[in-house]
């Protein structure tokens, strides 16, 4: 919320009143409980961290919605294009820089939006928000489950709204949220099965240590890791993209697209709040392609290919002896399974029989609502996002849902790393009876990069 900063607790209280208006009286009511007037709004200011592909989605939806005053990033190149697709779009003419506290110290930025690799998510969120800003934040939102803590405990103190970028809560046709109403109404009967098929992380040959493109800032792309060489081969590199498929920036496909399907299979199972979570994770298989083999915590002795797992078939089971098995080799997308029927849901198809027979029974009205906590669904994912920050709505993809589906897909790969199984206290947030395991739940920062919770 912009300022005045509402109390979490309040105004959770404040939007189930809202959403229940808006069930009775629609939209034009839940508009009126606002508890701002359009009267106080004003144009808000954007600063941008990182601008580098990715932002040309969510960066560029959220440019159109204020005056974009500040773009961060470590590479010249992300920063020079950036700035002319703002100018060109809406001619703005922000200050370029590749220090993020620019941003986080701007009295009169309102919006930060933050699409960096994982490992630059939680500094400069934590900080907007305790600044007093509010923040959109790409996908996965950390890079350990400490992190995931953290967040949460920030954005509950300071009452900032934060959307985190999955936007298969809000987009893809509703596909993803109609399956989710098809579950919460029954239609499936008791699930007893979730199998989530998010693709295997790709391999590499040795990539060779070479200077930096003089337009990236290395030192400062690093962050919080270990300081270590500038790798490129080809489109094969440890920075920009080619990050994601190596542990020390990212999670491999359990974070990427499993970012997006374990949340979707704990939204259907309603397991992603307080106290809520898997009990255990068992790595069914896993496959990681290292001649030189790896050491006690999963990684290789040697840092010069990608060592994200490339196969893997991971179980974790959640309370009511319901499994979810997270796989590299099943078909991209959720088949989830219940004791009266199954669904098949991805971006492009939503199929089974309790899809068919909504033809002749339609889910009743005010079911998708209700599964998009009790609120009008919104246009777009971003749309969702500036009507949470100015009262009329609840992000539908929040920091304490999307870190507990984030838990899930971490420790799926602690249980990959260490190749065991694993017991996990949702309530405690600790892995049980495995100090080596818990203690990767978090990391030790480089100097100068860390963060005050």
């Amino acid at each position: 919320m912009s300022a005045p900063a509402t109390p979490p607790a309040d105004r959770r209280d404040f939007l189930k009143t809202a959403g229940a208006v808006a069930a009775i009286a629609g939209t034009a009511s839940f508009a009126q409980a606002n508890v701002r007037q359009d009267s106080e709004k004003k144009e808000p200011v954007i600063g941008h961290i990182g601008t580098g592909s990715r932002w040309n989605g969510p960066g560029m939806q959220a440019a159109g919605r204020g005056k974009n005053k500040i773009l961060c990033d470590v590479d010249r190149g992300h920063l020079e294009a950036a700035a002319k697709k703002i100018k060109d779009s809406h001619g703005d003419d922000p200050e370029l820089t590749d220090d993020y506290r620019k941003v986080i110290d701007d009295p009169e930025i309102d919006v930060v939006v933050i699409v960096t690799p994982d490992h630059w998510h939680t500094k400069p969120l934590i900080e907007a928000v305790r600044a007093g800003k509010d923040v959109y934040c790409e996908k996965p939102l950390t890079l350990t489950i400490q992190e995931g803590i953290d967040i949460c405990k920030a954005v509950e103190e300071t009452g900032r709204t934060v959307q985190v970028g999955t936007q298969q809560r809000t987009e893809m046709g509703r596909k993803f949220l109609t399956a989710v109403a098809l579950v919460r109404e029954g239609r499936l009967g008791d699930v007893k099965k979730i199998t989530c098929g998010i693709g295997g992380s790709p391999t590499s040959g040795d990539i060779p240590a070479v200077d930096p493109p003089q337009e990236l800032n290395w030192e400062k792309w690093l962050g919080q890791t270990p300081e270590v060489a500038f790798r490129k081969d080809g489109g094969k590199t440890n920075c920009h993209y080619e990050f994601r498929w190596w542990y020390e920036y990212s999670g491999g496909k359990m974070t990427d697209w499993g970012a997006h399907h374990v949340d979707i299979a704990q939204w259907a199972l309603d397991q992603n709040g307080e106290g809520q979570g898997p009990t255990k994770i068992v790595p069914n298989m896993a496959k990681v392609v290292h001649p030189a083999g790896m050491d006690e915590n999963g990684m290789p002795v040697e840092d010069d290919k990608y060592n994200a797992a490339s196969k893997f078939e991971v179980s974790a089971f959640f309370p009511g002896d319901v499994e979810m098995v997270i796989s590299s080799d099943e078909r991209n997308g959720l088949l989830i399974e219940g004791t009266k029927g199954r669904i098949f849901v991805s971006r492009g198809d939503l199929t089974g029989a309790p899809v068919d027979e909504l033809k002749d029974n339609p889910l009743p009205e005010g079911a998708l609502e209700r599964a998009y906590k009790g609120q009008p669904v919104a246009k777009s994912h971003m749309d969702n996002f500036f009507a949470a920050r100015d009262g009329k709505a609840e992000p539908i993809s929040d920091v304490f849902s999307h870190h507990r589906a984030l838990t899930t897909c971490h420790l799926a790969n602690i249980a990959i790393r260490l190749g065991r199984e694993l017991n996990w206290d949702p309530k405690a947030q600790k892995i049980v009876g495995d100090e080596q395991a818990q203690s990767m739940t978090a990391r030790t920062k480089r100097d100068g990069y860390d963060y005050e919770v």
